[in-house]
């Protein structure tokens, strides 16, 4: 790591982030939850509330929450670095990932190719491919509250503690991928400790997660998102337009022009970096396809979104999700990690004379340095806030993640099954408290044994891959058995491992942490991982399908919400008094709808829109009675997400990948205007929409604090 760095900004300014910034939106949190349990149906005191949100959540909210939670430290590093080292191609390949090649290497890359056409990849895609889960979730099992209720009820305890093995290596290692990215760039920009920051950083966290629950994750999710929002569009509009150093797009393209002279790509159409003819990218997309399909298919705050959204409109909220996240690592790295290439030379950037070293880009530093190079100390500033807006954002995520895991698939399930809504809620608090722990103790170890982010974000693919298509297959297969979901997340993941190995001996001659990082070590590794999991699972299933009815998962929880629904006690309702609390959140989708009972018993009735409960709660009431609705919703998810990736991974990206096409200085200017282009419609969804959706909410809100009524 560069010296040159750790000087750009004080410790002070470190610490005042990692640890100021987080206690205050803790703060917030302290005073939303308060305002929520005095004034609105949704009790945070409730386990339902904590850990699903009531099941109320609208699409616009969901959406910010998506792009929230996906924008990992990896989002912006990782995107930023394989930007400078394979240009405009690595933005776009880590964003939708999927690629068509020509041959690198003829037993790589043919078999990459047959891999990438056979399977949706990337990520946006597989946030999109997700909303087909969202819908079956919605479909085949409406009130669990993880995925792993799922595999249990289907499968048995044999298969459920399979799962939750990959469960909590999947929330493991994203969680210290967050810290190891996030205090590396603190580190690098303030000088703090490097341990401080990796303990600090989750500790505001954990805190504002422990005061709010799941429906806290999504306000602050979304005050993150439009800070998020704020600082990319701040960069690109530094760089493509106000900076001294470039100011244009057509300054740029030529920049990244002198550059690829100077330092010619590999594997690029005449080494530009103006091409998506790049080889390299194309290894980068597919172990991009097999670590993303992990993160997403098996990291239970995925899921958890899905549980939490209004069931009608959950497909809505990924689709709309997946496309606003596409924005942010495009936007970005096309901006920091063009910059660091366009700005190597410049005496301003923080290396200079001196080119990056591979391991300084490798953890993440290319979007520092470019930042830094742009705009001095207030660009190292404004990184450090968006990079920990991501970091945070993401890790509360992960955290009631794991907390509705160890509370209801270890805690409910193996220690005190008649356990009381108390003790679920207090299991929870506890168990976030366990998990920021842990994952800053991996991020520690990573950080002490020389494992960096990009080595870590090759290989958790071949961890975790072999469990992919298990597990999206427990709840839209009814005809995959239990042997077949076992066999295939864990042959998938003994091939894995050997795929890796073996060929970082073979091309290497040696196992180290270097080799086993290299791109065609860790690339055979997650393809025989992913692959090999598929392959097992549905070989082993069609020899002795399962034939699976699904009212059996329909029926997850049930009698417990109806016991808690019968339970609670109902005041009769005067005008003012609609957002008292009745002992559990009425938003379950088994609570009786409040429209019914605004009535009181001398015929006053509140007005429609004084009444907490909206007519949309009415709609997703009692979803086992519109199988049409759902149904519908299941076939917009196909059809929108297969029909999307074919545009954005094959009708965009192929044309010029095999024509070998290298930008002009026109096309190239285009290409930067659909990048602003995107960041503004992903601000629209993000930022924008959930304050439309909520403006009736605002209203209500409003008249019940002004008229001083509980």
């Amino acid at each position: 790591m560069s010296s040159s760095t750790a000087t750009v900004l004080p410790q002070g300014a470190g610490y005042g982030v990692v640890v100021g910034v987080g206690f205050f939106f803790a703060f917030v949190m302290m005073g939303i939850t308060w305002l929520q349990n005095r004034y609105t149906r949704f009790s945070t005191k409730t386990s339902e509330e904590f850990n699903t949100a009531s099941r109320s959540v609208k699409p616009g909210l969901i959406a910010s929450g998506i792009v929230s939670a996906w924008t990992w430290a990896a989002t912006l590093l990782m995107s930023s670095t394989v930007a400078y080292e394979y240009g405009v191609a690595g933005p776009f390949w880590y964003a939708s990932a999927s690629c068509h090649s020509q041959l690198f290497r003829p037993s790589f890359c043919r078999l990459a190719n047959m891999f990438t056409l056979c399977q949706r990849a990337g990520a946006t895609v597989q946030i999109l491919m997700f909303s087909i889960l969202a819908c079956k979730v919605k479909q085949n099992a409406p009130r669990c509250h993880t995925y792993l209720e799922i595999i249990q009820t289907r499968y048995g305890t044999a298969a459920h503690l399979v799962f939750l093995f990959f469960a909590f290596l999947t929330n493991i290692l994203v969680g210290s991928q967050l810290l190891l990215g996030g205090s590396a760039v603190v580190t690098a920009l303030t000088g703090i400790n490097v341990y401080a920051a990796i303990f600090l950083i989750p500790l505001g966290v954990c805190t504002y997660v422990i005061l709010g629950g799941l429906r806290a994750t999504f306000l602050c999710d979304y005050s993150h998102t439009l800070i998020l929002m704020v600082i990319i569009l701040y960069f690109m509009f530094n760089a493509y337009a106000t900076s001294d150093l470039i100011g244009s797009p057509g300054k740029m393209f030529d920049l990244l022009k002198e550059a690829a002279i100077q330092r010619p790509v590999a594997g690029n159409t005449k080494g530009s970096y103006t091409t998506l003819k790049s080889n390299y990218a194309l290894i980068f997309g597919v172990i991009q396809l097999c670590s993303g399909s992990g993160t997403v298919f098996l990291d239970q705050a995925y899921w958890q979104r899905a549980i939490a959204s209004k069931p009608t409109t959950a497909v809505k909220a990924y689709i709309m999700g997946g496309l606003a996240w596409f924005a942010i690592p495009f936007g970005f790295s096309t901006t920091l990690g063009l910059s660091a290439v366009a700005l190597t030379n410049n005496p301003r950037f923080p290396t200079y004379p001196e080119v990056p070293t591979k391991s300084e880009i490798s953890a993440g530093l290319a979007a520092a340095y470019a930042a830094s190079a742009l705009l001095g100390k207030s660009g190292a500033m404004a990184l450090l806030i968006v990079l920990f807006m991501a970091v945070t954002s993401c890790a509360s995520a992960e955290l009631i993640a794991v907390s509705s895991l160890l509370t209801f698939d270890v805690y409910k399930q193996y220690i005190k099954p008649s356990a009381a809504p108390e003790s679920l809620i207090f299991v929870s608090h506890v168990c976030i408290c366990i998990f920021g722990l842990t994952m800053a103790v991996f991020a520690c170890i990573w950080n002490a044994i020389g494992i960096d982010l990009g080595w870590l974000f090759l290989v958790m693919g071949l961890l975790i891959g072999g469990a992919v298509f298990p597990a999206a297959f427990a709840i839209s297969w009814a005809g995959q058995s239990k042997a077949g979901a076992i066999s295939g997340a864990v042959t998938g993941l003994i091939a894995g491992l050997i795929a890796w190995l073996v060929t970082a001996k073979q091309y290497f001659g040696e196992i180290t942490v270097s080799t086993t990082g290299e791109e065609y070590a860790t690339l055979a590794g997650n393809m025989a991982a992913i692959g090999t999991g598929l392959i097992v699972t549905v070989v082993v299933s069609l020899c002795k399908p399962q034939n699976f009815d699904w009212t059996i998962t329909r029926s997850i929880n049930a009698k417990t919400l109806e016991a808690i629904a019968g339970e609670r006690t109902i005041e009769q309702p005067t005008e003012g008094n609609v957002g008292e609390k009745h002992g559990i959140a009425t938003g379950s989708p088994l609570a009786a709808d409040n429209d019914d009972n605004e009535k009181s018993d001398a015929g006053t009735t509140t007005p429609p829109d004084e009444a907490w409960s909206d007519l949309e709660d009415a709609e997703d009431e009692d979803l086992e009675e519109h199988p049409r609705k759902l149904k519908r919703a299941f076939f917009i998810a196909c059809v929108a997400s297969f029909v999307l990736t074919f545009i954005m991974d094959f009708l965009i990206p192929i044309p010029m990948f095999l024509s070998h096409y290298v930008f002009s200085k026109g096309f190239f200017t285009a290409w930067i205007v659909i990048s602003f282009l995107w960041v503004f419609a992903s601000t629209g969804i993000s930022v924008i929409l959930p304050l439309v959706e909520a403006s009736g909410f605002f209203r209500r809100f409003a008249r019940e604090v002004m008229g001083g009524k509980r």
